[in-house]
């Protein structure tokens, strides 16, 4: 199939990833009677998914399959794929747009929290002869499709974008960008890229759901800092203390998910697997998201030192003010003592 401006076909999945407020253990899931095992590309180092339904809706008179999948406890993915007479068509922005829409649709039923989530396209060519980069003639359209975008891009913006590319064998090739990827496989292997990239995004949602939660709780802590007065130091340093906690106890699990995750992917042993995946946490920016996320940790060690600090402060102001009150009662009584025996001499 030669790459002339002309209809090429090819496949276009949308997937959506969210957090459920449902947490699932393993146990419950092996009870799920529907349960079964998605596709799987990387043996049993990285968690695998598991599937928890499917339906078929009618997108412009096309019938699309849509598959949710999960990773535990809460990550759930709604997943469309659809084939394409003209994978370059300006067109196909709407139609991924409303397959996305859907999308979300599905992950209602499955109590994903609206403010949270993770839209990424896959624009699939396959069944080609020969180089891949014959289909950069289309670099416009799919720079613009990369970036959901429907303007005309200026050409610096357009090689910038097709510089973040992967290319493994002579005749395959993977751009990325922040909303989407296209993979050029002849084979129409794309199963592994697929994955990864739903697992990149699972991880990015992670970041951002814990960057927005360490945010709202310090801000709470602040809060309570900011009403405290000395006298009400004894009062709200348990409810401070607790909130405290609970962002350590945070820190603890989330930290050790993330390094876990990361750790897996570089054990797959996978060459082009573990290059992709280096490539889409460069795009998705994932050093400095947990610089950022660090940061705020660090930032609570800080507050709980604090808080500490207050406390014992208080606590010893306290206990010396009981003392001096004591030794004052101690001398009033004597100084009354004094004088009743002094009008006892007196008589």
């Amino acid at each position: 199939m030669m790459a002339e401006k002309n209809k090429i076909r090819g496949n276009l999945v949308v997937f959506v990833v969210g957090q459920s407020q449902i947490q699932r253990t393993l146990k419950q899931m092996e009870q799920l009677d529907s349960l079964r095992s998605a596709p799987h590309y990387f043996g049993a180092i990285v968690p695998a998914q598991k599937i928890i339904g499917t339906e078929e809706r009618t997108i412009r008179g096309q019938k699309i399959g849509f598959t949710v999948k999960a990773y535990m406890p809460d990550v759930i993915i709604a997943e469309a794929a659809a084939e394409l007479d003209d994978i370059f068509n300006e067109n196909n922005l709407d139609f991924r747009e409303e397959m996305a829409n859907n999308c979300r649709e599905i992950l209602q039923k499955h109590k994903v929290r609206k403010e949270t989530d993770e839209e990424y396209s896959v624009w699939c060519v396959g069944g080609y002869h020969g180089s891949p980069d014959t289909f950069l003639i289309y670099g416009d359209k799919i720079a613009g499709f990369l970036k959901s975008e429907k303007l005309p891009l200026d050409e610096k913006e357009i090689e910038k974008t097709l510089e973040i590319s992967i290319k493994y064998a002579q005749n395959d090739l993977t751009i990325i960008d922040w909303d989407g990827a296209f993979v050029f496989d002849p084979q129409n292997h794309f199963g592994s890229a697929l994955e990864m990239f739903e697992i990149a995004n699972a991880q990015l949602l992670r970041y951002r759901i814990l960057d927005n939660e360490l945010e709202q709780r310090m801000k709470r802590v602040n809060q309570l800092l900011k009403e405290m007065d000395g006298k009400k130091l004894a009062l709200k340093s348990r409810e401070i203390k607790q909130v405290v906690r609970e962002l350590i106890a945070i820190r603890s699990a989330s930290v050790l998910e993330f390094e876990s995750t990361e750790r897996d992917i570089k054990l797959i042993g996978d060459w082009y697997s573990a290059r992709l995946y280096d490539l889409i946490a460069k795009k998705f920016h994932f050093d400095e998201w947990r610089q950022r996320i660090h940061l705020k940790l660090d930032s609570i060690e800080d507050i709980y030192s604090m808080i500490s600090e207050n406390f014992n402060v208080s606590l010893r102001a306290r206990l010396e003010n009981i003392s001096l009150i004591g030794w004052l009662i101690l001398m009033v009584g004597w100084f009354i003592l004094i004088v009743f025996e002094f009008a006892n001499l007196a008589k």
